[in-house]
């Protein structure tokens, strides 16, 4: 092949995979873009002031606290997302939560450990960005966790733009076993307040059944140095584990309660060898 042929070839190959990477971000954003259209009639977020005080509309109070002791939630039988007949339902909001970390900590575990195997090939799922639904009803109210896990390699910090744009909350995730995983969450922080200045900022230490099983003086500095960095995001910190679906299902009552503004009745723990819950 001539020089001329090779550097046609070589153009060509470099202009086919800008298109492909064009055109996956094209359908990520209209696959979202027809969520925000069909649920917007009932979604009214506040992306103005202090992070912690951005609010959704309030939804009715029960009789009792929202208590993740207690089975508040329960999940719709319809396939997750909204649908035409979810639009016409003014009780409907959807909620974008990014889900950020390193490699091999457990996030996407994490992800599927909530939102579960049902109706799990209708996610949207590109090379390094993984997005699942969940519908729930609360209080009256019927609310869509779209869930965004960006793969933690470097390659796809890209994706980190799309992922937390407009997202409600961040959920930076790093391993209890792996400090080094720990040092990197403040970065995955940085990327992330670079796009979103508003969303609810969550720390979860991930795979506390191995971290309960490490001597008691090495998880007292993992617990302090978490809660450092911690205060530095003006985060809340849980520990938490997708095997035993430990704190799993409270972090997402949790932000419920904080962007509606519902009663929260878990208290702080701090107990050494217990699953840390900090704010």
């Amino acid at each position: 092949m001539t020089r001329l042929g090779c550097a046609i070839v070589h153009v060509d190959g470099a202009r086919w995979r800008s298109v492909a990477r064009l055109a996956f971000v094209r359908a990520a954003l209209r696959v979202l873009w027809r969520r925000i259209l069909a649920c917007s009639a009932a979604a009214a977020p506040s992306v103005r002031g202090d992070p912690s005080s951005a609010r959704y509309r309030r939804l009715a109070h029960p009789s009792s606290p929202l208590d993740p002791a207690a089975d508040g939630t329960r999940q719709e039988a319809s396939p997750p997302g909204c649908t035409d007949t979810d639009a016409e339902d003014s009780d409907m909001v959807a909620l974008k939560i990014s889900l950020l970390g390193d490699c091999h900590i457990g996030k996407t575990s994490f992800m599927y450990k909530y939102v579960g195997d049902v109706e799990e090939e209708k996610g949207l799922q590109m090379t390094g960005l993984n997005l699942k639904d969940k519908v729930l009803s609360v209080h009256g109210a019927r609310i869509v966790f779209s869930i965004w896990d960006v793969a933690g390699d470097h390659q796809y910090l890209g994706h980190v733009p799309l992922a937390c744009k407009d997202a409600a909350a961040i959920l930076v995730m790093f391993d209890l076993t792996s400090r080094s995983t720990l040092n990197n969450a403040i970065s995955w922080y940085r990327q992330a307040r670079r796009w979103n200045k508003t969303a609810i900022p969550v720390l979860i230490g991930a795979k506390f059944d191995d971290f309960v099983q490490l001597p008691l003086d090495m998880q007292w500095t993992v617990v302090n140095e978490a809660r450092a960095y911690a205060r530095v995001m003006n985060a809340t910190l849980f520990f938490s584990s997708a095997t035993h679906n430990i704190n799993v299902n409270k972090i997402f009552k949790f932000i419920t309660a904080k962007l509606f503004n519902l009663p929260w009745t878990v208290e702080r723990n701090l107990t050494i060898g217990e699953p840390i819950i900090d704010f």
